[in-house]
This record gives structure tokens, C-alpha cells and sequence, in this order.
């Protein structure tokens, strides 16, 4: 179990990454090469994932790795509505409400909003959130981290 400094250590973390993972602009071409950034760690990496990268309301690019299965595709529309409800990553949110103490079950639906890290909002200058990249089939902290290390090689790239 992780301390409160630690969780409060890694909301920080979190935040600023949402601050600073800013995007200039964002396109169906992009969230195509986005996806293809998470394909390649994963198969890479030998990870069972699906994958999905959405501007909006449309998915835009999907994917999954030996490994996965259909139940990380239900997972993935359940984060991403939680992303889309906070406008915060979902390992976020899942997080803050561990240092609440609050039970997220008490406010949201759990058949509709998947309380786990995986899904990160897309965010282009100016601080909008056009999109979400989502990953599931590992732990959440590592769906969370991939998701990052993707969209950090994206932006370098």
C-alpha cells in the first residue's frame, strides 16, 4: 500500500504531466502515429494490450497485442468516459479519490467509469482536450506509464 506522500507524490507527478504533455495540434494522422508509438512498445516489449486513440467522440485508432482480449476494449470505453467526465488522466482521478478516502462506487456508475490509470486526455496549445490515449491489459500505474512514454516519444519525434 502506497504511502500518503507517495500518493500525493505521484498526483503531483501526474499533474504536471498534464500540464506539460501539451500537443501543437492533433489530427486523425496523428492519432494514427500516436497508436503506432503504443503498437510498438508494446509488441516490443512482448505486453497484452489493446490500445485506443480518439479525437473527440470518434475512435480513431484501435489496437491490441497477443494477450489482450475483449475485456480490455470494455475497460478502455469505461476509462475513457471517466477521462472525458474529470478531464484528467484516470490514474489521476483514481488516486485523489485514495487520498480522499473517498469510495468513487458513492458517485460514479462502476458500469460506465472504470476508476483505473490508463487513459490520458490529449490537450493541444491553449489547454483544450481534444482526445484521450488509452491503454488496458496491465496494471493501472502501468497502463498510466506506457500511455506517457508514448506520448512523450510522440512529442519528440
Amino acid at each position: 500500500m502506497s504511502s500518503e506522500a507517495d500518493v500525493s507524490d505521484q498526483i503531483a507527478t501526474i499533474k504536471e504531466q498534464e500540464q506539460r504533455l501539451i500537443f501543437p495540434s492533433f489530427s486523425h494522422a496523428d492519432a494514427w502515429r500516436l497508436g503506432g508509438v503504443i503498437m510498438e512498445l508494446a509488441t516490443t516489449r512482448g505486453l497484452g494490450i489493446a490500445w485506443d486513440v480518439s479525437r473527440g467522440d470518434q475512435i480513431v485508432a484501435h489496437g491490441a497485442t497477443e494477450g489482450s482480449n475483449a475485456s480490455n476494449d470494455l475497460w478502455i470505453a469505461r476509462k475513457i468516459r471517466l477521462a472525458k467526465l474529470t478531464n484528467s488522466s484516470t490514474l489521476r482521478v483514481r488516486l485523489e479519490a485514495q487520498a480522499s478516502g473517498r469510495n468513487p462506487a458513492d458517485w460514479l456508475e462502476p458500469y460506465q467509469y472504470a476508476i483505473a490509470g490508463g487513459c490520458f486526455p490529449i490537450r493541444v496549445a491553449g489547454g483544450a482536450i481534444v482526445g484521450t490515449a488509452t491503454v488496458s491489459g496491465l496494471p493501472d500505474t502501468e497502463d498510466h506509464a506506457l500511455v506517457v512514454e508514448a506520448i512523450k516519444a510522440f512529442l519528440r519525434a
